[in-house]
């Protein structure tokens, strides 16, 4: 993290990743900086060279919501990105922040996972950190050192580039989907320490949060592959909990009759039978005679 604000570091970045050409301005020569330029952006925003540069460099930090959709028409932001611009606008007290010693998942949250066993399913936090699942999820993910954080997983667990088969579409997802939560909540000390970490430990983290794109968990489709079933194609979708909207609910779906639904039932029976083997083992262990000297 850098010592300027959210909402500069989000623009000059936006800015940076843009050619003239991007936003039909014509380019003479070669540019002594990557991107537009500041003044560009503020010409095309329709505000002065000297407010946007205050913009950039946190001497400004609460534009007219006209100010900042003209910003966002300049840099041609996505809707996702304009949203999170929004909310790097927004006061500290007006932004939806996780509240302290919250990461304790509902009951009925819980009982939900557990009444999917043929459903990977587990929740997570802002920064991606897995705070439940289900036994199938945890089967699912039993090729990695700890199932405790996606993004850490994805970047620094050797499992992660052969469990996910489209490595580079998962690792942009992850920093997208902390980026966005980041800017419900700048100050959260856990997303402050997980993205320090990760650009300590991964050059290629480091680079994608520098660009600062930002996309929330969708439904898409997911090609994963587990050393004991085989590859698996899943339909992921994410629901947000109204009474903890920082916690997210994921569930991995298989097509009915396809292949990874078979991979799926396999993967529990072999689960189940772990389960029984170490079940029976406990209690041999508690039903033998204890000898005295």
């Amino acid at each position: 993290m850098s010592d300027s604000t959210p909402l500069g570091e989000f623009l000059r970045a936006r800015r940076e990743g843009l050619k003239p050409q991007d936003v039909g301005l014509p380019e003479h020569g070669r540019r002594r900086v990557p991107g537009l330029r500041r003044e560009e952006v503020a010409m095309l925003a329709g505000v002065s060279p000297d407010y946007y540069m205050r913009l950039e460099q946190g001497r400004e930090s609460s534009p007219s919501s006209q100010v900042v959709d003209a910003v966002a028409d300049a840099l041609h932001l996505d809707d996702e990105a304009v949203d999170h611009l929004r909310r790097l606008t927004r006061a500290p007290e007006e932004r939806r922040t996780a509240p302290a010693g919250r990461d304790r998942v509902a009951p009925q949250l819980l009982q939900l996972l557990d009444s999917w066993p043929e459903t990977p399913a587990f929740v997570v936090g802002p920064a991606l950190d897995i705070l439940a699942h289900n036994a199938l999820a945890a089967a699912l993910h039993s090729g990695f050192q700890r199932f405790d954080n996606l993004a850490r997983m994805v970047f620094v667990d050797p499992a992660g580039r052969d469990f996910y088969q489209d490595w580079d579409k998962a690792a942009q997802s992850c920093v997208a989907e902390i980026r966005a939560a980041y800017g419900y909540d700048p100050r959260s000390p856990r997303i402050t320490e997980v993205v320090e970490t990760l650009c300590a430990r991964s050059p290629e983290f480091s680079e994608l949060w520098a660009r600062h794109h930002v996309r929330g968990k969708t439904r898409q489709t997911k090609n994963l592959r587990h050393a004991q079933v085989g590859d698996l194609q899943i339909q992921f979708s994410a629901f947000t909990d109204n009474e903890a909207p920082h916690q997210q609910l994921v569930v991995y779906q298989a097509e009915p009759g396809s292949p990874t639904a078979a991979a799926f039932t396999e993967l529990r029976s072999r689960t189940d039978n772990r389960r029984a083997e170490q079940e029976k083992h406990d209690a041999e262990r508690i039903s033998e005679p204890t000898h005295h000297p």
